[in-house]
């Protein structure tokens, strides 16, 4: 599932309040949402932004996109977000093991071909 965090508006009209929510990117931006994460309301001075960045930062990890709105309004607050790392990352990308077979399948090929010429 495409999972997006973004915002969804609330309030009356010239009342703008909205909910920050991670959806299915597939689902239409009032209807259903995966979990609420926090609001902005931008009618206050300054404007009110409430995060609950543990859980952000969970979305975000799993693989959730985040909208170019509320990438503007985690930049304003001061919010850094980062992928979980995988194993394979952490161990320094492909292993030597699977390199060092795929080098010998080759090294033999190249050696047959040039007694041809």
């Amino acid at each position: 599932m495409a999972t997006t965090l973004r915002m969804q508006r609330h309030g009356n009209t010239h009342r703008p309040f909205y909910h920050i929510v991670a959806a299915n990117s597939r689902a239409s931006a009032t209807k259903k949402f995966l979990e609420k994460i926090g609001h902005y309301d931008a009618s206050t001075e300054p404007s009110t932004i409430v995060l609950d960045e543990s859980r952000l930062q969970y979305w975000y990890g799993v693989g959730a996109t985040v909208s170019n709105t509320l990438k503007v309004l985690l930049n304003k607050k001061g919010v850094k977000l980062e992928r979980v790392k995988t194993t394979a990352a952490k161990a320094g990308g492909t292993s030597a093991k699977a390199k060092a077979p795929k080098a010998a399948k080759t090294a033999p090929k190249a050696a047959a071909k040039k007694p041809a010429k």
